[in-house]
């Protein structure tokens, strides 16, 4: 598949690159992150940018010259070859993405998990009310998935295949997936020309507004639980060269999230002005927030579940023993899975 060639070469041309911008021992004092690809998911992002917590927490961890840079960049191919080139530090996107890149990194470069940014489930609607499970999709009626094989939806449903009619029966519903974003897959279940979408919020909530979609199934319930949405990571060698960064990033993060838990109502007014940079207004956020599937935690969350399933389909070589195994100690002591 691209996305799997694509990282291959990624991570071998990057190698000669990383040796020249990681190599040195010396403290950075500028950190490079992106500011993800919009949405509920990477909304911790933002209120660290917005509320300055990386440059706070620089400062009581004794680097007051440490400033971010905050990086527009694209989907989570993009992402994970900047990472590799030393052109950000750190990455935000989903955990099959970095799967991918944690299976196809070694030595140096290995890279590992920072923390968890949102737990949240992703939702299958549609306007059909002759849909009702996956088994009644016929070959005309496609599914808006952001990325087919790879993305969250997409293997998700690969696990309901597999559990249901066993793991050479894994890809039995990739042939009704179509790639688009979630916007253009809003606009195209609600216009007709879309069978159904596997989206997340607020793009759910747009959708649920109108009296002809109907929920088919969410990612936690095929799942089966709670399921980290978004994730940042970085690699062995950035962490080894710069450990207080790291603390830092890690401690913006955990206040990030602490603030849209205990005081949406300021998060909202916070983002007021940002509507078109995230993808959702203020109002929206407060809806989805309220949500008790939807939730802001560091803690990686049914991780392994995509680990092993990823394994077994041979997308990824390697199989970790556990969670800790993909992320690096400072999270070790999460209750996580």
């Amino acid at each position: 598949m691209r996305f799997l060639r694509l990282v291959t070469f990624l991570v071998s041309a990057a190698l000669v690159t990383s040796a020249c911008n990681r190599g040195g021992s010396a403290p950075s004092t500028e950190v490079k992150i992106p500011r993800g690809a919009g949405g509920v998911g990477f909304l911790p992002l933002l209120v660290m940018e917005k509320r300055g917590l990386i440059e706070k927490h620089a400062a009581a961890l004794g680097i007051p010259d440490l400033k971010p840079k905050w990086i527009e960049l694209g989907g989570p191919d993009i992402l994970n070859g900047a990472l590799l080139s030393g052109a950000i530090d750190f990455a935000a996107a989903g955990p099959p993405a970095f799967l991918i890149l944690w299976d196809a990194t070694g030595d140096k470069q290995k890279v590992m998990g920072v923390a968890a940014m949102t737990s949240l489930p992703m939702y299958l609607n549609t306007t059909n009310d002759q849909l009702k499970t996956l088994e009644d999709f016929k070959d005309n009626n496609k599914i808006g998935v952001t990325a087919i094989e790879v993305s969250i939806p997409a293997i998700a449903m690969q696990m309901y295949a597999a559990e249901k009619y066993g793991m050479p029966q894994a890809k039995r519903f990739d042939g009704l997936t179509r790639q688009m974003t979630h916007g253009d897959g809003w606009q195209a279940l609600l216009g007709g020309s879309l069978s159904a979408h596997f989206t997340s919020p607020p793009f759910h909530q747009r959708e649920r507004k109108d009296p002809r979609v109907h929920t088919i199934m969410t990612t936690d319930d095929i799942m089966k639980g709670s399921t980290t949405f978004t994730m940042l990571y970085t690699t062995t060698a950035f962490h080894e060269n710069n450990p207080i960064v790291v603390k830092v990033v890690l401690a913006a993060l955990e206040e990030a999230n602490a603030l849209i838990r205990d005081d949406i109502k300021t998060v909202a007014e916070m983002v007021r002005g940002s509507t078109t940079e995230i993808g959702f207004t203020a109002d929206e956020l407060l809806e989805v927030v309220s949500d008790p599937a939807v939730k802001f935690t560091t803690t990686p969350e049914n991780i392994m579940k995509y680990a092993d399933f990823m394994h077994l389909r041979k997308t990824i070589k390697k199989k970790p023993a556990n969670w800790q195994e993909l992320f690096f100690p400072e999270i070790h002591e999460a209750p996580g899975s």
